[in-house]
């Protein structure tokens, strides 16, 4: 595997111990849903991805949902008067 770094190509062994590390982690998660697919590569892609996506869309749930607290919390408090601007 190769990597486009800047206008040079790094291969895989040159990227740093960090990126190994997400490397080796998604390995062995491929590896859990391909074991969990009966080695059906598709089937565990497919589960991998939708999974994925369901957490993507509760991560961006609970950003909304933060985001309208603070919001909130904005709109309680009231604008602060001129004297409190400094």
């Amino acid at each position: 595997m190769h990597a486009a770094v800047g206008r040079r190509t790094v291969l895989r062994d040159d990227l740093p111990a960090v990126t190994d590390a997400r490397w080796a982690e998604a390995a062995v998660i491929a590896e859990a849903y391909r074991s969990a697919h009966r080695g059906d590569d598709h089937a565990a892609l497919v589960a991998a991805i939708a999974d994925a996506l369901a957490e993507l869309a509760a991560a961006e749930g609970r950003t909304e949902a933060v985001r309208r607290q603070i919001s909130r919390g904005y709109v309680r408090a009231g604008a602060p008067a001129p004297g409190e601007l400094a």
